[in-house]
C-alpha cells in the first residue's frame, strides 16, 4: 500500500501542510502552482479591494479556467492522436495492398518471362524446321 506523504509548503505567505499518497515532489508542485496563481491574481488591479469571499471566488475561477483549458488541450491532443493513428492504419493498409500488387506483378513478370522463353524456343524450332524444308525444297529442285 502507498505511503501517505506530508509536506510543508508556503502558500500566500503561510505555511501549510499538504498530505497525500502522491510523491512529495508532486505535492510541492501543487503548492508552488497555487502560490504562483495567488501571486499572479493579487497583482490584478482592484483585487485587494474585494471582499475575502470574492477574492477566493476569483482565485477558484482562475484555477478552474486553467483546469478546463488544460482539459480541452488534452482532448484536442487525444483527437489529433486518434486521427494520426487512423492515418497510420490507413497507410499500413495501403502499404499492404501495394505489396500484394507488387508481388502479383512479380509473378506476372515471371510468367511472361517463361512465356517469352517458350516462344523463343518455339521460334527457334520453327526456324530450324523452315531451314530443313527450305533445304528439302532446294534439293528437290536440284534433282529436277
Amino acid at each position: 500500500m502507498a505511503v501517505k506523504n506530508n509536506i510543508d509548503v508556503i502558500i500566500g505567505g503561510k505555511v501549510l501542510t499538504l498530505s497525500g499518497y502522491e510523491s512529495e515532489a508532486y505535492l510541492q508542485q501543487i503548492g508552488s502552482y497555487i502560490n504562483h496563481k495567488l501571486s499572479e491574481i493579487t497583482k490584478t488591479e482592484g483585487f485587494n479591494h474585494l471582499s475575502y469571499d470574492i477574492q477566493n471566488m476569483f482565485i477558484q475561477l482562475n484555477i478552474a479556467d486553467d483546469y478546463f483549458k488544460a482539459k480541452q488541450q488534452v482532448e484536442n491532443l487525444e483527437e489529433d492522436l486518434q486521427a494520426k493513428e487512423k492515418e497510420i492504419y490507413d497507410f499500413k493498409h495501403d502499404l499492404i495492398n501495394e505489396k500484394l500488387k507488387f508481388e502479383e506483378a512479380l509473378k506476372e513478370q515471371e510468367n511472361l518471362k517463361k512465356e517469352i522463353s517458350d516462344l523463343q524456343k518455339k521460334i527457334f524450332k520453327l526456324q530450324a524446321r523452315l531451314r530443313e524444308k527450305s533445304e528439302e525444297v532446294e534439293n528437290e529442285f536440284e534433282e529436277l
